[in-house]
């Protein structure tokens, strides 16, 4: 499996598809090709498509365990650079929507199309305390701590409460964007949420829309934060975000 050197990352791929490029990014918590398990075949049949992890996530690998939002950002950019990118799709899922709607706002020339899933685009920290590692210690979730240690071994070299610790601090303080910023994207942009999103839902994703012009969203009935994935509404999310895809393609070759 690749990696690329990026400034002080060793950055983790996955690279699979042909086609327009699209560059997923994964929520925190999870790593590239976990997020997005319940698309990787559907999009590879059109589409280059790259599943990279995080910096301070799954098997990328940096000597600092620190990391935020504003700092995806500028990797993500950095790394589309290093493959001689020139555009992409960016599809991000949770923490990943946060870094797509920064790359969409700081970096136009780089985003063809923005697709988020489970972002209202601005900070709420709800639910966040049940993520530190001193409550998953009090609380006996030992399921919740092998799957850390399991998922992030390279990135946190097994220090998994400095990564929870690193997560929560960035949930509780991201994203930063103001209204009018929001309202400056102008890629072609698609805001999909569950129904039953504690984070976000309908009401706040109808808002987030109302920013972005020409912006489309999806309210999937029923759904949770992770619509997309396995259990849930998969194949629904995905022929949507294809469809939108379609409807708006780039002429510059993606890779």
């Amino acid at each position: 499996m690749p990696y690329i050197q990026v400034n002080d990352l060793e950055v983790f791929y996955e690279k699979m598809g042909v086609g327009e490029t699209i560059l997923f990014l994964h929520s925190g918590y999870y790593k590239g090709i976990l997020a997005f398990a319940s698309q990787l075949l559907d999009f590879q049949k059109n589409y280059t498509c790259y599943y990279p992890d995080f910096r301070g996530h799954g098997r990328t690998r940096c000597e600092s365990l620190e990391w935020s939002t504003p700092q995806l950002v500028e990797d993500t950019i950095d790394f589309i650079k290093a493959l001689n990118i020139q555009k992409a799709h960016f599809i991000g899922y949770s923490l990943g929507a946060n870094v797509g709607l920064y790359c969409a706002v700081h970096h136009p020339e780089k985003v063809a199309t923005l697709t988020t899933i489970g972002t209202s685009g601005f900070a709420d920290p709800t639910g966040v305390e049940k993520f530190e590692p001193e409550w998953l210690i009090a609380n006996d979730k030992q399921d919740t701590i092998n799957q850390m240690i399991e998922r992030h071994q390279d990135a946190h070299r097994g220090n998994w409460q400095e990564h929870m610790r690193q997560a929560a601090m960035d949930w509780r303080l991201y994203p930063q964007l103001t209204k009018e910023q929001l309202s400056s994207i102008s890629s072609p942009s698609f805001f999909i949420t569950g129904e039953n999103d504690p984070f976000v839902g309908a009401e706040k994703i109808k808002y987030l829309s109302s920013l972005v012009k020409g912006s489309r969203n999806l309210v999937v009935k029923g759904g949770s934060h992770r619509p997309h994935m396995a259990r849930e509404q998969p194949g629904l999310v995905n022929d949507e975000i294809l469809e939108f895809l379609k409807a708006n393609p780039y002429n510059i070759n993606g890779h």
